[in-house]
């Protein structure tokens, strides 16, 4: 048993967030983190199942306490209809990458059969590059993106993460 009164340990979180689809509510859900110092580690946001609400998925850290405080304070603000903190439930959870690499014909079939072993997709090609889409969790991305690096990264860009709570719990 912990005691309440000693914050846990700093570690990664992750909260969803049902928004209305309105203009400046990604900017209020940003000036809450920063306003109160919170850092945000990643944050994804689009339109949900419904056109009138945004999904939106924020990475962040901090103790148990701080995070609790967060998402008390989200749960306030005038678009919020729902947060919730995914970290220590059953959840899906991916990020999108695109990764540019130097891929000269001397070593274009190497960079292809690893972008086949992380089962990526090659997106775009030219004389001396090659674009690869990888989808995965943080750590398939990241060892992607290491495994490519020694060939030259030309450029990267992100997603951040996109997360949702498993419906199914049960066994079979």
């Amino acid at each position: 048993m912990t005691d309440p009164e000693i914050p846990s340990a700093e570690s990664s979180h992750i909260l969803t967030i049902k928004v209305s689809n309105s203009f400046n509510a990604l900017a209020r859900i940003a000036g809450l983190f920063s306003g109160r110092g919170f850092n945000i580690d990643s944050i994804s946001i689009g339109e949900s199942e419904r056109p009138e609400t945004a999904s939106c998925t924020i990475t962040t850290h901090g103790d148990t306490r701080i995070v609790e405080q967060i998402t008390r304070q989200l749960d306030k603000l005038v678009d919020i209809e729902e947060v919730s903190d995914l970290t220590n439930e059953p959840h899906v959870s991916r990020e999108l990458a695109l990764i540019k690499v130097a891929a000269p014909p001397e070593t274009r079939s190497e960079i292809m059969q690893i972008a086949n072993i992380f089962r990526s997709n090659i997106v775009d090609i030219s004389p001396a590059t090659l674009t690869i889409e990888i989808t995965g969790n943080r750590n398939k991305v990241d060892a992607c993106i290491g495994m490519l690096r020694p060939f030259g990264l030309k450029e990267v860009a992100r997603t951040g993460m996109i997360a949702m709570p498993r419906e199914y719990q049960g066994s079979v």
